[in-house]
Parts: C-alpha cells; structure tokens; sequence
C-alpha cells in the first residue's frame, strides 16, 4: 500500500531531459512518464506537479502533454559521420550544442525543478547537460537527480566506451539514483556489463513503462479486420515498411503500414509504390496503441516504446529489431522471444513473402496468440506505476548531503578506482535475455514464442 509523505510546499517541480536524434523514443518514453506523475504524484505527495519536457525532437509538441507540463524543444541534431550535426540550422555541429546547452540551462535555472530525469545519456550529447546540471546544482542543492535508463544499452564492449567516456564517478557524484525501465528477469544490464558494477548500488529496477500508457480512447475507423506494420520514427524503417506494403495480405483483411514521420519522402514513396491493393499507406496515426489492441496481427521494429505498448495487448506480433549502428533492439527482441512474448524474425531475412506468410500463420492460428499473451502477464509491466512512487519517495528524502553520506555512495569512487569499468561477472544462473552473447544474429528465419 502506497503511503503519503508529507507536505514540502504547494508545487513540486519536475524536468525531463531527452537528446533525441534519431526517431521518437527517448521524447516517448519521458511523455509517459510526466503523464504518470501528473496522474498519481499529487495524491502521494500532497503537492501538485508541474514540469518541463526538454527534447531535441521538433515533433514533440503534436503529442499533447500532461496537465500542467509544457515542452522546450532545443534545436534539432542529428548523427553525422563521426559526430552529432545540426539537423537544420547552418551552423557548425560544436555551434548547435552551444546553443542546446543555454536553451537546457536557462529552462533549468528558471525553473529550479525539485526532481531532474535524465534519459539515457548522463551528460547529453558531447557533454551539452555538464553545465546545465552543475548551474542548478549550485543554484538549487537540494533538486534531486535521476538518470533513466532503458533496460537495453547495447552491446557490453560498445557501452564499456561509454562509460568510460562520461566516467563512471561523475555519474556517481552528480545523480542520486539510476533508474532501469526494465524487468529484470528479462534482461539484466548489471549481468551483462552494460552498467558498471560500481553503481549497483544506485541503481533501481523499475519494471516496463507499459501498463498505463494514455490512449485517447478513440477505436480506429476500419470497415473490416485489419493487421498493421509499425517501423516507429520511421527514419530507418524504410526496409521492414516496403516489403511489409508489398506482402499478400490475410483474406479478408486490410493492411495498414504506419512509415513514422521521420521517414524521408523518397522512403515513403518506395513504400506506397510496393502497397497492393488491400494495404493502405500513412505517415502517421493519432493512437498507435489503440491500432496495436484492436488489430488481428502486428509486425513491427524493436524500440522500447514499441514493444512497451505491444506487451500490454493480446495481438501476436512479429519483431524485425535493427542492428545497426546499435544491437540494443536485438538484445531486447531476442529476450523477449526467449520469453515468449513476441516472435522475432532476423531482419536480413524480411521481405514480402516472410512477412506475408508469417501474417496468415498468426492471423489463422488463434492459440499461437493466446500463449504470446499469457507470456507477457508473466513480466513486470508496472513501471510506471513504480517510477511514480520511486520519485515520491525522492521528494521526501532529506537533503543531497546527508544522501551523499550514504555507503553505497561513498564506495563508489572506490569501486571505480579499484575495478576499473570491467563489468559485474555474468552469474552462473543468467536471466533469460541477459545474452552473453547478445550482438549475435540468428541465422534461422522467425524465431517463435513457443520455442
């Protein structure tokens, strides 16, 4: 049972960082968040909530966001070669993250948040948050901070460089808590090396980000049945959207495929050539949650966000993750098809005909289904739910200095100093989805959930 803490001032204050790139995941994920703690904080903490979504996705601000938060969308990035440029601006790349870092820390200065989530990277994109972080430190001591992590990072060699990058006691010394969006059973980044043994102890698992997430409510306006392809932003989807628009579809059936608005127009015109006459083409849709629960079949990538949403419906859905730059989804996927939750398909093997015949095998055999489904009531899909009454509890602590004391951070340094960033061994017991060999490609075609 949930407990009310007490009363620190009438208006508790809360910012959310997301560097946002390439697609709408890291902008996704801290949305469903700020919407928790606008739904549920205020009853645990007695203190309304107000907040700032800070991203770099120029698209953000078309999702509505929650009850008394508002969006700061800093100029866009995105990868060059060898390093993050402007996506619009002409500027020079080392220009445009001047630019971002006074954008995050005049709305950080100004608005003085109790609580600071930070998605993914620590630091931001080439250190553009250290500034921005330190000022409100020094304005602010008592704001605490929170380092939000998905429960996949990548391969643990790739990661490793991260760490050593970013280093892991500046992580240690600026944030309070790291938080993982996953289930720990599933996939265990403490395991595999993608997070330093040395934060384990400021570390909480919270579950998926799944159950909760908003719907407007709305049923999708299909005349017939339907089975839909989703490739999230899109922007790298091109691959799994064409040859999904080009596969035969069930009997009976329409097929829509949602390109993502970050897919470029000479992509998106691929796509619509390739569609056959049952499938429909579109950019987008308001509810993609909604279009998930009420459709026959779904074939999709392997973003969290994606498969957040997936896992709280019944539909049996198959997963083409991307490999490349990053492994990230394919970890994810294949653990979750070792769980049985999904199907997986390597995504060197998709094309019209795999994904045709896998849609009239999911579409006809209604038991294939129904152990998907079971599968995912088995994981901890109440993440939400937890981040919630792990950030009440933060506003309740006492202050950073007493925090600080505290062993866990006080050996930190210690860890890091006497181990170096080799990872915590794998144990002997490896949870299912902590691969220990998680950049690997399956070399059959769709790997089913009943394996």
């Amino acid at each position: 049972m949930r407990m009310r803490t007490p009363e620190h001032g009438r208006e508790l204050r809360v910012a959310l960082y997301s560097h946002d790139s390439v697609g709408l995941g890291h902008t996704r994920r801290n949305l469903a968040i700020a919407q928790a703690l606008a739904d549920s904080l205020p009853a645990l903490t007695g203190r309304t909530v107000s907040g700032l979504l800070i991203t770099g996705e120029r698209s953000a601000p078309s999702f509505r966001a929650p009850r008394g938060f508002d969006w700061v969308v800093m100029p866009g990035i995105r990868k060059g070669h060898g390093h993050y440029e402007a996506r619009t601006l002409a500027v020079q790349p080392g220009r445009v993250l001047d630019i971002r870092s006074a954008v995050i820390s005049a709305a950080l200065t100004s608005f003085r948040p109790h609580l600071v989530i930070v998605d993914r990277h620590a630091l931001g994109v080439d250190g553009e948050l250290a500034e921005p972080l330190r000022a409100l430190r020094a304005a602010k001591p008592d704001t605490r901070f929170v380092l939000g992590l998905r429960e996949v990072l990548d391969a643990p060699h790739a990661v490793r460089a991260e760490w050593e990058k970013v280093g892991v006691d500046r992580v240690a010394a600026l944030f309070d808590r790291i938080w993982v969006y996953g289930d720990r059973a599933v996939h265990d980044p403490l395991a595999t090396g993608e997070l330093p043994g040395a934060l384990s102890g400021m570390v909480d698992f919270t579950g998926l980000l799944a159950q909760g997430r908003k719907t407007s409510g709305r049923a999708p306006a299909a005349r017939r049945p339907f089975v839909v392809t989703m490739v999230g932003g899109g922007g790298d989807g091109v691959h799994l959207a064409r040859a999904a628009a080009a596969a035969p579809v069930p009997a009976g059936m329409q097929h829509l495929v949602v390109t993502g608005p970050q897919m470029p127009s000479e992509d998106r015109s691929l796509v619509e050539a390739a569609a056959g006459p049952a499938t429909r083409v579109t950019a987008r849709v308001a509810d993609g949650l909604a279009y998930l629960r009420r459709a026959a079949a779904a074939v999709t990538m392997g973003g969290y966000n994606t498969m957040a949403e997936v896992l709280t419906t019944d539909t049996p859905v198959l997963v083409a993750p991307r490999t490349d730059p990053r492994t990230e989804q394919l970890i994810r996927v294949r653990g979750l098809a070792r769980a049985g939750a999904v199907d997986m398909i390597d995504p060197a093997l998709v094309d019209a005909e795999a994904v045709g015949d896998w849609l009239a095998a999911a579409v006809a055999d209604r038991g294939a289904a129904d152990r998907q489904a079971a599968a995912r009531r088995c994981l901890d899909l109440a993440g939400l739910d937890h981040v919630v009454d792990l950030a009440a509890s933060l506003a309740a602590r006492p202050t950073r200095d007493t925090v600080a004391a505290s062993p866990a951070r006080d050996t930190v340094a210690a860890q890091s100093a006497t181990a170096g960033l080799v990872p915590a061994p794998v144990p002997a017991s490896v949870p299912a989805g902590a691969d220990p060999n998680p950049a690997s490609v399956p070399t059959t075609g769709v790997l089913r959930a009943a394996i």
